[in-house]
C-alpha cells in the first residue's frame, strides 16, 4: 500500500473499532460502570493495573475487585480503614495479588490526597508532544510510601525501557474524545496529541506488517518508532489508530 492508501485503510479500520459494541468484550467496559469523575478514574486505572492475559478474566477479575471497593472506589479509597483492606488477601490476578492492591488502595489515597489526583500527576509532568515522563513521574510518585518491592513490577516506566502498554492504555481512555462512546475525556488539560500507543504483542505484530515498525521487541524505542509513524498520519489524535491495529490483530487476525 501507498502512504495514502495505508492511512485511509487505517483511518477505516478505527473508525470500525471505535464503537460502543468494543466495550462488550474490553475492560474499558468496567470503568464504564460509573459516572463520577474519580469513580471512573480510580476504576480505570486499578482495571488497566490487572489488563493482561485472557480478556474474559480481566473483566471478571475487574469486577470483582469493585466489588471489593463497595462498588464507590473513591470513596472506599479515601475514607477507608486499615482494617477494611484485610478483605483483599484473597485477591489474584495472575501475578497481582492481595498485598499489591492493599498498596494500591493506600497510594491511590496518597495521590488524591496530597498531589491532585492521577489527573495532577500526569499534567505537573507533561511535556509538549508527550506523556511518557509523567509516566515515569507517576511511578516515583506512586512509590513514595514504604511498599514491598515485588509491588513495584506492577507500575511500569519508560525511563527502564518498558513499552507501559497498560498506563499508555489508560491514558487513553481518559483523555481521548469521547464522542464515539468508548473512551471518557475526563482530562481536558490534556491532549490526545501528547498520547501513545499501547503496544502489545497484537498492535505490534499488526503495526509491522504494515511496516509501521521495525523493531522486533514491544519495547519503549519501540514505541517512539510506532508513535511517529502513528503521527505522521494523524498529529492531533494519533492514539485512534489503536483500534486499528487492535481490531486487525485480535477480531480479523491480521
Amino acid at each position: 500500500m501507498t502512504k495514502k492508501e495505508l492511512k485511509e485503510f487505517l483511518d477505516t479500520k478505527a473508525a470500525q473499532y471505535e464503537h460502543p459494541q468494543f466495550l462488550e468484550y474490553d475492560p474499558l467496559q468496567v470503568p464504564h460502570r460509573f459516572s463520577k469523575k474519580e469513580d471512573i478514574e480510580i476504576s480505570a486505572f486499578l482495571t488497566a493495573t490487572i489488563a493482561w492475559g485472557n480478556r474474559k478474566s480481566i473483566i471478571n477479575n475487574a469486577t470483582l475487585l469493585m466489588e471489593l471497593l463497595d462498588n464507590a472506589p473513591f470513596d472506599f479509597t479515601m475514607q477507608h480503614q486499615p482494617r477494611d483492606l484485610d478483605r483483599f488477601q484473597d485477591f489474584v490476578h495472575r501475578t497481582f495479588n492481595g498485598n499489591d492492591l492493599r498498596y494500591f488502595i493506600q497510594s491511590l489515597n496518597n495521590i488524591y490526597t496530597r498531589h491532585g489526583g492521577l489527573e495532577g500527576v500526569f499534567r505537573a509532568h507533561q511535556t509538549k508532544d508527550s506523556l511518557q515522563p509523567a509516566i515515569s513521574a507517576l511511578k516515583k510518585t506512586f512509590f513514595e510510601l514504604p511498599h514491598l518491592s515485588r509491588t513495584k513490577k506492577h507500575v511500569s516506566d519508560p525511563n527502564t525501557g518498558s513499552a507501559a502498554k497498560r498506563i499508555n492504555m489508560f491514558l487513553r481512555w481518559m483523555i481521548r474524545s469521547s464522542q464515539k462512546g468508548v473512551d471518557f475525556h475526563l482530562w481536558k488539560m490534556l491532549s490526545p496529541s501528547q498520547l501513545s500507543c499501547p503496544l502489545d504483542v497484537h498492535s505490534g505484530k499488526v503495526a509491522r506488517k504494515l511496516k509501521l515498525l521495525q523493531r522486533k521487541q514491544n519495547d519503549a524505542k519501540a514505541l517512539a518508532e510506532l508513535d511517529a509513524n502513528l503521527r505522521k498520519m494523524d498529529p492531533k489524535d494519533p492514539v485512534k489508530y489503536d483500534f486499528a491495529l487492535f481490531g486487525l490483530g485480535v477480531f480479523e487476525r491480521f
